[in-house]
């Protein structure tokens, strides 16, 4: 597979977009830029861990939907949402309709309303590489890439240890490369 293809405007893009123009504009506006906000890394742990198992291009085309089911994805209002919320998600076919998934998305919920106002964001930031050595090459082709790292692992590790579900070192990753944490373009996207 190669590294990279061109859209139909010309530009070359990382490959995983493919010809969809759902993943074009994604990845031209949204992935790999810095993402900061308790309410916005909320939002990116749900929809990453109602990815796990599925493809993320499933999720994207259900955002919409998931944003106006999870009440905008505001940690105190899904912190408050109950037995008959749990089962109108059940019911939203709209949305991934799992119940382990949904039930962590309201307990996750609630440990950051419990939080401290930028605490969420302070501590998935802490993970971000930097320093000597935190730059690493573009990757050339997608076997470069990493499905985890030492610092998506500790990451888990910690929002595990606060009691955060549904967010394992893959998916940590996969957070950590959408929200800007890391670059994951490959040589050659227009965005490097």
């Amino acid at each position: 597979m190669d590294a990279t293809v061109i859209g139909p405007d010309g530009l070359s893009r990382c490959a995983w977009v493919g010809d969809d123009q759902e993943y074009r504009r994604y990845h031209d506006e949204e992935w790999g830029f810095p993402l900061h906000g308790d309410r916005a890394l909320f939002e990116k742990m749900a929809l990453e861990g109602f990815q796990a198992g599925l493809s993320w291009i499933t999720i994207l085309r259900k955002r919409p939907r998931f944003r106006e089911a999870f009440a905008g994805f505001d940690p105190a209002q899904v912190a408050d949402f109950g037995a008959g919320d749990i089962e109108r998600l059940m019911a939203d076919a709209g949305i991934v309709r799992n119940r382990a998934k949904i039930e962590a998305t309201v307990s996750n919920a609630k440990l950051v309303r419990d939080m401290a106002d930028g605490e969420l964001d302070a501590l998935m930031w802490s993970f971000a590489p930097t320093g000597a050595g935190a730059e690493r090459p573009r990757p050339a082709d997608m076997a470069e890439v990493p499905a985890v790292t030492p610092e998506s692992t500790a990451m888990s590790r910690a929002l595990r240890k606060r009691g955060f579900r549904f967010v394992g070192p893959t998916t940590m990753y996969a957070l950590m490369q959408s929200a800007g944490m890391v670059d994951d373009h490959m040589v050659g996207c227009w965005r490097v």
